[in-house]
């Protein structure tokens, strides 16, 4: 008897999962996939609330190939994840979570997908259910794009296609030293050695389902964890990709998503010792990735807390947190000689912060968003000197006229 191998394996790893795992187990069913072309492999991170019996229900009645492994308690993500990937034998490797869904038709419109572009990871558009998902990718589908020319480096969740060949061929597992921020680590990985991704954007794939019970795992630990998973993200991009503007366009993920938000109103209500804890921690980071590159992509306010951070500045950190907090819209300074536009967030041109002008420059996109702009004091005088000699010689220019015709 020949055993076809199978498309797709999809693998679960499912820890205290009742009963949002009903329904992702039926939208694994719903599937239009050949069910023979379709592998599963759940694994039940020691659940005490019925997961594993139920997966086992489901393994005896599904017409796909279902295998259950049911294991102690790994404490996060990671574990069951590599234990699936360990057992898969598709061609193709798809992670989805106990807690969210499959969109109707996802695992044949993203193998086709692959199959059709020869491309090694492919992204199906998220869409939130009490949870709000990634939307700056979604833009257009691609047949064959990478992460330097589109915005699939804000989508580093675990929930795709990828090729499995790739994934064995780089030896590629979740690092289960990271209790937030693996599958970051994983994804990105992934697209920086993959041959083209794809990117479907014209049909939801998945549904990322938002728990009652709170038990997100990346809503859950210290703050350490978030630093720790922001230096193995950096880490990693550096180690694959050359010092330059390409490296810097992937390095504002990890700032502006996992480094920025240390440094946003929860540090209002941090301790002192905690406030100095998350810059001796960032200084590092600093020091080694923080670069003009990577502030001129991030809005003003956004650059101006992380320049505060690179440059210790913990005394003027707050009074920005608190302006942005309270959704003030900056004062717009334009300098029309340079057609530079100004964002007057706090310490703007403060002879006591000593700051420099470019932290407060915007870009062209940022700048068009603004509106009220006022020019700048110096620029002004000029343009209304030159206003007014303009006047006086228009004057002239006419009364000579009118006594020549005279």
């Amino acid at each position: 008897m020949t055993v076809t191998q199978p498309d797709v394996t999809v693998v679960i790893g499912a820890y205290e999962a009742m009963p949002y795992l009903v329904e992702c187990l039926a939208s694994v069913e719903a599937q239009t996939l050949d069910p023979a072309r379709i592998e599963v492999i759940a694994v039940d991170d020691g659940s005490t609330d019925g997961t594993g019996e139920y997966l086992e229900q489901f393994a005896a009645r599904a017409l796909t190939q279902v295998t259950v492994i049911r294991q102690e308690n790994s404490g996060g993500p990671s574990g069951p994840r590599n234990v699936g990937l360990g057992k898969a034998s598709g061609r193709y490797v798809f992670f989805l979570d106990a807690d969210d869904r499959l969109g109707p038709e996802a695992l044949e419109r993203m193998v086709a997908m692959a199959d059709r572009n020869g491309t090694d990871v492919v992204l199906g558009k998220v869409e939130g259910v009490n949870r709000t998902p990634p939307k700056s990718m979604w833009g257009e589908t691609l047949d064959r794009t990478d992460v330097f020319s589109s915005n699939i480096k804000f989508t580093l969740s675990a929930q795709k296609l990828f090729r499995r060949s790739l994934l064995e061929r780089h030896s590629m597992r979740f690092d289960e030293s990271l209790f937030t921020g693996e599958d970051a680590l994983f994804t990105m990985e992934a697209y920086l050695r993959a041959d083209g991704v794809s990117v479907i954007a014209d049909h939801v794939c998945y549904y990322l389902v938002g728990r009652d019970d709170g038990k997100h795992v990346t809503k859950s630990g210290s703050y350490t964890l978030r630093f720790d998973s922001a230096r193995a993200l950096m880490n990693l991009i550096a180690e694959l990709v050359p010092a330059g503007v390409e490296r810097d366009k992937l390095m504002v993920r990890p700032f502006l998503v996992t480094l920025l938000p240390q440094f946003g109103p929860k540090y209002l209500k941090d301790s002192e010792e905690v406030r100095r804890h998350k810059f001796e921690l960032a200084r590092p980071l600093m020091d080694a990735f923080w670069t003009d590159e990577v502030a001129r992509r991030l809005r003003v306010h956004e650059r101006l807390r992380l320049h505060l951070v690179a440059a210790q500045r913990p005394e003027l950190l707050p009074g920005v947190i608190e302006f942005v907090k309270s959704k003030k819209q900056a004062g717009a300074l334009l300098e029309r000689r340079g057609r530079r536009v100004y964002l007057a967030y706090p310490h703007f041109r403060s002879r006591a912060a000593g700051l420099p002008d470019s932290l407060y420059l915007a870009e062209p996109r940022e700048a068009r968003a603004v509106h009220g702009y006022r020019e700048d004091p110096a620029t002004s005088f000029v343009r209304r000197a030159v206003r007014k000699a303009r006047r006086v010689l228009t004057a002239r220019t006419t009364a000579r006229g009118g006594a020549a015709a005279a």
